[in-house]
């Protein structure tokens, strides 16, 4: 193996799609750093890769990761992996690329499954710009939903349902991708308006969300006013500011619609 560190993308479900390319490279490393060494550990055994494994996460970065540049400085290959999909994308991984930039040590992409690209085609909706925000967080709704094209989101299953809450309250008009279980045996898709998806049965698994583009068209009366009476907030200038935005009016015209929605 040439000097250098090796970013290796591992399945996110299905273990079939980790790459002939991977296998070879985690084989014949030094050693594989690893986000949880007991998860590698399963694909490891699959594979018959009995390269040596060290643990390297959140918690342990910052001593760890001197210790494999001043190694890979010396001559070594190291290879890092997550636990599932891309290193770097929501998970571990910058740090050490970061670091080993810094030292002028070799990098290699060893591509591999990613969430956030996958349940992107998945949806439908399009993909020349989107922007992927991360796991959902309520606070930065109203921030996000400036972002007028795709939005990709990490979400729990525990939370989920109080998310298709929050977006029905933020972002009516815009329709969600629900993508769960992305390559494995229950993969499935649900697409529709946050409202109706209110009614479906609590997802399981593992969950990406997708938001479609904001629409582009100025809506008609009705539906402004449809909106107005869904909107609740304790500040009428807030409230307005949301209702411009996503109604694509003035501010202006909606604080005056919501004036007139509450008498």
């Amino acid at each position: 193996m040439q000097t250098g560190l090796y970013i290796v993308g591992t399945p996110i479900g299905n273990l079939a799609d980790l790459s002939p390319r991977a296998i070879d490279v985690l084989r014949n490393v030094d050693a594989v750093a690893c986000e949880d060494t007991r998860v590698f550990g399963k694909l490891a055994a699959h594979f018959d890769i009995t390269t040596k494994r060290i643990s390297c996460h959140e918690h342990n970065e910052q001593k760890v990761v001197p210790e494999l540049i001043k190694r890979i400085g010396t001559g070594e290959s190291i290879a890092f992996v997550s636990d599932a999909g891309m290193p770097s994308v929501s998970d571990p991984g910058y740090r050490i690329v970061s670091a080993a930039r810094a030292a002028n040590i070799p990098v290699f992409i060893v591509p591999g499954p990613t969430a956030v690209i996958s349940a992107l085609v998945l949806s439908g909706f399009p993909t020349d710009r989107f922007t992927f925000c991360g796991f959902f967080d309520e606070k930065k709704l109203r921030d996000d939903n400036k972002i007028r094209h795709t939005i990709v989101y990490y979400e729990s299953p525990k939370r989920i349902m109080n998310t298709i809450s929050a977006l029905a309250r933020v972002m009516p008009e815009r329709k969600i991708a629900i993508v769960r279980e992305i390559t494995k045996i229950y993969e499935s898709v649900i697409i529709g308006y946050a409202a109706d998806l209110m009614r479906i049965e609590p997802p399981r698994g593992e969950i990406v969300i997708v938001i479609g583009p904001a629409p582009e068209h100025k809506m008609s009366d009705s539906e402004i006013s449809e909106m107005v009476n869904d909107i609740v907030a304790d500040n009428t200038k807030s409230a307005a500011s949301d209702l411009a935005l996503r109604a694509g009016i003035s501010k202006k015209e909606a604080y005056n619609r919501l004036l007139k929605g509450k008498k």
